[in-house]
């Protein structure tokens, strides 16, 4: 005799967020999540890693953080320095390094450091999802700045620190992603940059970046990362980083650079007993000698979908789909006619198999967002690509009449 299911409806703690539903496997055109090229995993090379560091140090893992400290494995964050400096211009210690699991958990410590309820955050307009999501839980006031070719608007974050400053309110952060901007995919000036170091200063407001996706610039080339710019040392900003878009999402490792004393409150908050051990040594015994081979492979192979996506966007919407071409990344920000709803759109897609973005989730103004959509191209194969776009194009004629079928594209 079975018991009858325990009624845990009562018992819930307030505020909680809306329960998952059970996975059912990704669906047949996957334009969402942060994905990657699965041939582009380096499967051999992780395998060889493996064996050769535990060969080596595998008996460290008898004891938590591997003999290296609760700040994460110590070639891992030797590593780190040595490609900081090089890529991004920072100039930083082991000691300012703290291995996460993934970025997600820098974010979540930066905040539960500087963020209680009723705190003022200012972020880009067009934003992660997940930095949204995750303020709005903690009951922040979200500000939000507008995105221009050339990354967030210095004179809108000007304006902004202007008003909040005549009120009283001082923001706890300014949280920017400046290269290669999720979801807009745009390339911060080196220029803009030192404007916005100029305003945090001035107002005495730190910098939260976010270059999770900055090793994918097309060309390898990108500008100093902000924290490098303000300086080693200098806690004006906080930086956070990830190798799910270099190497593979799903060995959950980023990195958070700060520098002390204020490492150490982040440290304090960090209760995990340390992120996967196993993993940081294979990925540091991997990169140090393959890293940057691979990830020149990887923008040519992301490249490449990035013209497919849009090649398949042009024919199937033409006009009707705006959009700049990325200069890097795995995601394109699309801006449909003002009579589409994204959101409608993204569940009459769902029912035809195909997933994206709608933009509400992924920006702070809903008037701005309700005709837009996120669509990454990293995971799904070229002619899935194809495939899912005209699907796509399918169900957003039949909802909106978008786009004209045989005025402004090929297909009839």
């Amino acid at each position: 005799m079975s018991a009858a299911p325990f009624d845990y409806a009562n018992l819930l703690a307030p505020g909680l967020p809306p329960a998952a539903v059970k996975y059912g496997g990704f669906p047949k055109y996957n334009f969402v999540g942060g994905h990657n090229d699965s041939a582009s995993i380096p499967v051999d090379g992780l395998r060889a890693a493996a064996d050769a560091v535990l060969a080596r140090e595998g008996r460290t893992l008898a004891t938590y953080g591997l003999e290296s400290g609760p700040q994460g494995y110590l070639p891992l964050r030797s590593f780190l320095v040595r490609k900081l400096k090089t890529d991004a211009g920072i100039d930083c210690t082991t000691d300012d390094i703290l291995i996460t699991s993934g970025s997600l958990q820098g974010m979540d410590l930066v905040n539960q450091l500087l963020i209680a309820p009723g705190d003022t955050a200012i972020i880009e307009q067009a934003n992660y999802g997940g930095a949204i999501t995750r303020l709005k839980r903690a009951k922040a006031n979200i500000v939000g700045v507008p995105v221009d070719h050339d990354g967030m608007s210095v004179s809108a974050l000007s304006n902004a620190l202007d008003e909040l400053a005549a009120k009283g309110v001082k923001p706890k952060y300014i949280y920017t992603i400046p290269t290669v901007q999720n979801p807009t995919a745009t390339v911060m000036s080196e220029g803009r940059r030192r404007e916005i170091l100029a305003l945090s200063a001035k107002h005495g407001v730190p910098i939260f970046e976010d270059e999770c996706y900055a090793d994918l610039t097309w060309t390898g080339e990108r500008p100093a990362a902000l924290r490098g710019l303000a300086g080693a040392g200098n806690n004006q900003v906080i930086h956070i980083g990830s190798f799910s878009k270099s190497i593979a999402p799903a060995l959950r490792l980023g990195y958070l650079v700060a520098s002390w004393p204020l490492m150490g409150n982040i440290l304090g908050l960090k209760t995990d007993a340390g992120s996967g051990a196993l993993e940081q040594m294979i990925l540091a015994e991997y990169a140090s000698k393959h890293f940057d081979t691979h990830v020149k492979d990887l923008r040519k192979r992301l490249k490449r979908k990035a013209d497919v996506l849009i090649e398949a966007l042009s024919a199937e919407f033409g006009t009707a789909a705006e959009f700049e071409k990325p200069d890097g990344g795995i995601f394109l920000w699309v801006k449909l006619p003002d009579e589409v709803d994204t959101l409608r759109l993204f569940q009459a897609a769902a029912k035809a198999g195909v997933a994206l973005n709608p933009g509400v989730e992924w920006a702070t103004d809903q008037g701005y967002s309700k005709s837009r959509l996120r669509l990454c191209f990293a995971n799904p194969e070229e002619a899935q690509i194809r495939e899912g776009v005209a699907v796509l194009a399918d169900v957003c004629h039949k909802e909106f009449g978008v786009p004209v079928r045989g005025r402004n594209v090929g297909r009839s």
